[in-house]
């Protein structure tokens, strides 16, 4: 009977093993679903976070802002018929395999609807960041004007989602602040976020990272465009990129413009 009995221990301390881990691991499986519900059912009764003042005090939504801006922006381009400026380049670049700087002073014309001209007037520093970098700007930027291009990175619902995350008080009309968010991947879009002026409706400021990476070699690149009000029009006054280089290096490219002479029909709203 005693060898009976011995036979039967095993098999029976075994069920009883596996019972009790299936009951346990029931009860684990019980327990994440009761947390879960609970979460649930708290999470859906939890107060939202209120928004900040500075969003609950701005005088449109967002769709206004973003209808206005798209509105003024087309208004301002038919109006601009032809603009001159002066452009000084600069790029500092400190790393692997040694430091290099170059300077690039440029005249540039623009004729609407879509071509630009430019003419080196004097140049200096390291050949390399004036053959790759400088020069493939200048032809960057004249790509980029072509009309099924520039129709791709305008700034408008077609092209970004947009959020508006800021109000920054002030005469005449304030300024809005906007998160954007590209809907496809280019090197000519961005992500980040835009001050918008509440009165001519035209972009201040652009803090932001290229949408897509533009080169293996380039770990993050920020970027930092600065906009200044010559006549009825809107244009470029800094702009300063900082890239991070995957070997520890960091390049810090800067354009000034200055010296507008700028050419349009008056502009009424």
């Amino acid at each position: 009977m005693t060898g009976k009995s011995d036979r039967l221990i095993g098999p029976v301390n075994r069920l009883r093993s596996c019972m009790t881990q299936i009951l346990m691991q029931g009860s684990a499986r019980l327990f994440f679903l009761l947390v879960a519900t609970l979460a649930g059912t708290f999470a859906a009764g939890a107060d939202s976070p209120p928004l900040p003042p500075s969003i609950t005090t701005a005088p449109l939504s967002v769709d206004q802002v973003v209808d206005n801006l798209v509105r003024r922006d087309l208004e301002r381009a038919q109006a601009l018929g032809h603009y001159e400026s002066t452009r000084v380049y600069r790029l500092t670049y400190n790393g692997f395999p040694g430091d290099r700087q170059a300077e690039m002073t440029v005249e540039a014309a623009y004729d609407r609807p879509s071509t630009k001209r430019f003419q080196i007037i004097s140049q200096s520093g390291s050949n390399l960041i004036i053959n790759r970098v400088f020069n493939r700007l200048l032809e960057s930027e004249k790509e980029a004007t072509e009309p099924e291009m520039h129709a791709h990175t305008l700034l408008n619902r077609d092209n970004y989602d947009f959020a508006l995350i800021g109000f920054e008080p002030s005469k005449p009309g304030g300024q809005y602040v906007l998160a954007v968010n590209p809907k496809t991947r280019s090197k000519y879009l961005y992500r980040g976020k835009v001050w918008v002026d509440g009165t001519d409706f035209a972009v201040t400021r652009i803090d932001a990272e290229p949408a897509q990476n533009p080169s293996f070699w380039t770990k993050k690149s920020e970027i930092r465009h600065e906009y200044m009000k010559v006549q009825d029009f809107w244009l470029p006054r800094r702009n300063e990129s900082v890239s991070y280089i995957r070997l520890g290096g960091r390049a810090t490219l800067t354009i000034e413009y200055k010296d507008y002479r700028v050419r349009g029909s008056g502009l009424r709203y």
